[in-house]
């Protein structure tokens, strides 16, 4: 139970008469009077008001003499005759233009109940749709109170005996309405109210001693008694949805608010209630109290006046007085238009308008009551901007105060519209740091807080020592929980050193390169910073080797070295048995980790030896780097044993056949360290085979010099020439050699007798007996082809003359065909025949069932056509003088090409005869000589 006399009076309304309009355009009730003396006439109600509502834009008054008024914004009063007598109660309904009435048309207990449309005319007046005795029974009784609900289909009205009945159905007609009897009691009805819950329709029911509920959407209609205290009449009303529809009794000692099943609170409002009213939030109450006046609680009570009636207007939310004021006779509030309208009984009105939420909030702040005031602001369901400003002035008040606690609690709820700053700087002392650390915690938690921020409330923590409050603050459950920039914080604790809250933050949020620069750099713990590279994904660990290899490499050279070796060949991120050992590992370039092992050529050697054996496919580099390592090992070690062993290392590598694409780095790599055997090796493998004879030259290696050229003569032999030059300038004797050499350029045909006699003439120790079988066998082969060449001479000129003489027969004799078979079938020969000049003779069906053309013989075509395509051959061969150079200039007997070539007819014009007439059977004699001339050409030869 709430009293009221701890609730603070406010004046939230603003008082006065209302006027009479002014001339036809009227003003609106309360407005400011107007100048001239007819501003001072106030409005006057007919006399004889006994019932008054509102709704629809107007207020409507029922008088004694049974007329109707209407009060519309205009102030334009009308009224019709709706009794004869008089009018007893009234019911305007709020979402339709329909009018509900109770009243008189003959003496005696005899309550009619009208149902008016306001909208439809009947000769001026409004259109009665409906009328019916308001009592059901023979009884005769009074009618005590009347509600309609805004559907349509319910209408209750009491009675002073107790009962209550129920109107069902559309009220506005006879046919589809249904009367019924729904309460019957001992105590006069004061107060009834519908309201409706979804699809539920409940009627509230106050008597002077009890409450109950029906439930009249149904059929059994179920009752619940919710209370044994009633009100008098006119002291119930319904809230709006703000008190979630609640059914209000005001009594003497209480007000009482009712849900349809059940009691809810009371306030302990004293004095005798007259009127209950809900105003947009507000309860209203016209009571009588004799013991003091609201204006004046401080003056004498004999000088109050005893019978006034005192106005009040409750805030049940925010529990204050927002208005109260004194009156005289209160026939009935009334609420239209936004405001309220208080009737009295001289017929005045008077307006009461609600101060703008501004105004209201303004009067709060001049009396520090700023509490009030907030839950004023959300009633009044104003704007976050609007709370935020009203937080803002509590708190700079309590800072004011010194109450710096409960300051940063309403900055706290500034957050999100007041620029943090504002509240940061306010502090910064160091003696308000737990007051600044509350306000950045929730700043955080609300996502609000930037880089700056986190960099602030992390310095708090550390400067109170409050390592909980810091655990709590980073230590969050998941990433979606984390309301501050986790780098930033990161830099804040590394540089207060608090590494292991700093080492948490970047190993649970994935800051690998931070939690390694703190590992490395401040905690110098190279085996958990190795450990953590081995855990993490394959882009992020290649990365951080290339970053930190040297240092650790530095540190811990074995760990690192393997730890490369698992990356470069097969990698897989130790995650302590959680991980897909199954899944395909990824491996990084091994080239590119060379330089980490600048100044550990032991563990570069393991590394680049493992990579060779372990992944033959390593980049190039890699076995570039390891020739290197293995040649400058040889060339270092004194050993001799291991000297050999590196030899072999260094040949084996050389031979591996990985070296073919960088043969020249390989060969410097060997020449810069005098490896003789990899220079000579490589040098074979490149066919420089002119460097491997310079060096044996270079050496005086003359035996070496022999056998180069009896290995590689055969693709150069250019080098035997050589050879011979070499040994011709040597003043020494090598006779041996020379021999040797001369013996293959002989039975090569190297070079030219007179050349290899011109080479040895400048060595002094070279005698005639050392040339002399080279030249007896040459005279002799000489002497032997001359004769050869003699003979097939004298064979040729034979033959050009007998075929000489051929041709001329030809020409000249006639020939005979005495040929008796066929050539093709070997049949005797019969006419018709063909003959040709070549002496082979057909049938005619033969030659056209076998021949190609009609002017070659088909015996002899075969081998004709391969001297014409001969021929061509050399025809398009002639102007080949590329082609005529190389071969002159790479063959060992020029004079052979030379001749070969004049033989073809390159140097000579030829004149080609080819395709002969084909259209005749019996050809010219020109065409038939050439074409013997040609079988004996081929046969010659």
């Amino acid at each position: 139970m709430a009293t009221y006399l701890q609730w603070r009076r406010f004046v939230f309304f603003d008082k006065e008469l209302v006027k009479e309009p002014q001339g036809n355009d009227g003003a609106a009730p309360g407005a400011a009077p107007a100048s001239g003396p007819a501003a001072s006439k106030f409005l006057c109600l007919p006399p004889g008001i006994t019932v008054c509502d509102s709704g629809r834009g107007s207020l409507v008054f029922g008088d004694m003499e049974g007329q109707i008024w209407f009060l519309p914004r205009s102030l334009q009063l009308t009224g019709f005759q709706a009794y004869k007598l008089r009018v007893t109660h009234l019911y305007q309904l709020k979402q339709h233009n329909i009018l509900a009435s109770v009243g008189e048309d003959e003496e005696g207990i005899n309550p009619l109940v009208k149902i008016w449309n306001l909208e439809k005319r009947d000769g001026g007046n409004p259109l009665c749709t409906r009328i019916f005795p308001a009592i059901p029974g023979t009884e005769p009784t009074v009618v005590s109170c009347l509600t309609v609900h805004e559907n349509l289909n319910f209408m209750a009205i009491g009675f002073t005996d107790g009962s209550v009945t129920l109107n069902k159905g559309d009220i506005t007609r006879d046919r589809h309405s249904k009367t019924q009897i729904l309460h019957k009691g001992s105590y006069p009805v004061t107060g009834l109210a519908f309201r409706q819950a979804g699809k539920t329709t409940h009627l509230f029911v106050v008597t002077t001693e009890n409450v109950q509920s029906y439930i009249v959407s149904g059929k059994d209609y179920p009752r619940v008694e919710l209370d044994t205290h009633g009100c008098g009449l006119r002291c119930s009303a319904l809230s709006d949805p703000s008190q979630d529809l609640q059914f209000i009794v005001a009594g003497d000692e209480c007000v009482y608010l009712y849900q349809p099943d059940e009691r809810g609170p009371c306030f302990a409002f004293e004095g005798h209630k007259l009127i209950a009213h809900w105003f947009r939030g507000y309860l209203v109450i016209v009571s009588r109290d004799r013991k003091v006046s609201p204006k004046s609680e401080f003056t004498s009570r004999d000088s109050q006046s005893s019978d006034k009636q005192i106005l009040n207007i409750y805030d049940l939310c925010n529990k204050f007085i927002a208005y109260s004021a004194v009156f005289e006779d209160v026939v009935d509030v009334l609420a239209e238009w936004g405001s309220l309208y208080v009737l009295t009984r001289d017929g005045r009105v008077h307006a009461l308008q609600e101060k703008d939420t501004q105004t209201k909030l303004e009067m709060l702040f001049k009396k520090n009551l700023f509490e009030m005031a907030i839950n004023l602001a959300k009633s009044q369901h104003l704007d976050s901007d609007g709370l935020a400003q009203i937080f803002m002035q509590y708190g700079d008040h309590l800072y004011s105060k010194g109450n710096h606690d409960g300051a940063v609690q309403q900055y706290i709820r500034t957050i999100g519209k007041l620029e943090p700053s504002y509240v940061i700087r306010k502090f910064l002392d160091a003696q308000r740091i737990h007051n600044l650390t509350a306000y950045l915690q929730t700043l955080h938690r609300q996502s609000l807080a930037n880089a700056d921020h986190t960099t602030l409330l992390l310095n708090c923590y550390t400067k109170l020592k409050d390592s909980s409050k810091l655990e709590e603050f980073i230590k969050t459950k998941s990433e979606s929980e984390v309301h501050f920039d986790v780098e930033t914080a990161i830099k804040v604790l590394r540089q207060a050193g608090y590494y292991s809250h700093a080492l948490y933050l970047a190993e649970n949020h994935a800051h690998h390169e931070w939690y390694l620069k703190i590992q490395l750099e401040d905690i110098k713990n190279y085996q958990e910073a190795l450990r953590y590279i081995g855990k993490l994904p394959f882009e992020q660990a290649e990365s951080n080797m290339k970053r930190y290899g040297k240092i650790l490499m530095h540190h811990i050279p074995e760990q690192t070295t393997q730890l490369l070796k698992g990356l470069c060949t097969d990698y897989r991120p130790s995650l302590e048995g959680r991980g897909d050992r199954e899944a395909p590992g990824c491996r990084a370039n091994s080239e590119e980790f060379i330089p980490i092992f600048a100044n550990n050529p032991r563990e570069l050697k393991a590394f680049l030896e493992h990579m060779s054996e372990v992944q033959p496919d390593s980049p190039q580099g890699i076995y570039d780097t390891l020739l290197e390592l293995r040649l400058q090992n040889w060339a270092h070690e004194e050993d001799p044993q291991v000297k050999e062993k590196l030899h072999a290392e260094a040949i084996s590598l050389l031979k591996s056949g990985r070296f073919c694409d960088v043969f020249d780095k390989a060969l410097v790599l060997c020449q810069m360290h005098d490896f003789q055997d990899g220079v000579l090796y490589l040098y074979e493998q490149g066919k420089l085979f002119q460097q491997i004879m310079y060096y044996h030259m270079q050496h005086e290696q003359y035996r070496q010099v022999v056998a180069v050229c009896e290995r590689h003569g055969e693709q150069e032999p250019s080098l035997w020439e050589q050879a011979l030059s070499y040994f011709a300038r040597k003043e020494e004797d090598c006779k041996e050699y020379v021999a040797a050499v001369l013996k293959h350029i002989e039975s090569k045909n190297l070079m030219p007798p007179l050349l290899v006699v011109q080479t040895l003439a400048h060595n002094s120790t070279a005698t005639l007996s050392v040339i002399r079988d080279y030249l007896v066998q040459k005279l002799q082969k000489q002497s032997q082809q001359i004769a050869q060449d003699e003979l097939r001479v004298r064979r040729y000129r034979e033959e050009t003359t007998r075929i000489r003489q051929e041709i001329q027969e030809l020409k000249a004799s006639p020939k005979i065909f005495q040929k008796t078979k066929c050539s093709i079938c070997n049949s005797a020969l019969e006419l018709p025949s063909v003959h040709f000049l070549c002496g082979h003779s057909f049938h005619q069906h033969c030659f056209e069932s076998y021949s190609e053309s009609d002017a070659d013989c088909p015996t002899c075509l075969p081998e004709n056509r391969k001297v014409m395509d001969m021929i061509r051959a050399q025809e398009q061969k002639r102007d080949l003088h590329d082609q005529f150079q190389h071969q002159l200039k790479c063959s060992n007997d020029s004079f052979s090409v030379i001749a070969d070539y004049f033989g073809r007819g390159v140097f000579n014009k030829l004149t080609l005869l080819t395709d002969p007439p084909t259209a005749r059977l019996t050809a010219s004699l020109e065409a038939g000589l050439q074409r013997d001339l040609l079988m004996h050409a081929r046969k010659g030869t």
